[in-house]
């Protein structure tokens, strides 16, 4: 819509100042060179005006995406206070099980099982790969 504006305007305008170059001792004089630089500057101007919107759309892409990618930082944010959160209660029950000594010694027992079946379970797999 704003080209076909754009188009009347300078259609009018040309037809307007058509083959009127000004007043030169008190007559009309023709010339193309009026006209001519007439063109080129409404080239130009149409030209920029769509840089112009080019570059308003490529901003509000811009925005869009920034507004976006904030949207997901706050997200993130917030999912890492809850397991900063969860993280600092995990840690301080094991410090109240590493407080006592009987609960120590069933934490080390509980490691040693746990360490134990690791390492069967990778000979096991060793053992497995060489047959197979």
């Amino acid at each position: 819509m704003m080209v076909n504006y754009r188009r009347e305007n300078r259609a009018s305008r040309t037809s307007l100042f058509d083959g009127l170059d000004g007043l030169e001792e008190g007559r009309l004089r023709a010339s193309s060179s009026y006209s001519h630089d007439e063109r080129d500057n409404d080239e130009a101007l149409e030209n920029l005006q769509d840089r112009v919107s080019f570059l308003k759309r490529v901003t509000g892409d811009i925005h869009e995406e920034v507004e976006n990618h904030n949207r997901l930082l706050d997200k993130v944010g917030n999912k890492m206070d809850s397991a900063r959160g969860i993280m600092s209660g995990t840690i301080n029950r094991f410090k109240l099980v590493f407080e006592q000594k009987s609960n120590r010694k069933s934490c080390k027992l509980i490691a040693y099982f746990v360490l134990l079946f690791l390492i069967m379970y990778y000979l096991i797999r060793l053992l497995n790969y060489i047959k197979g």
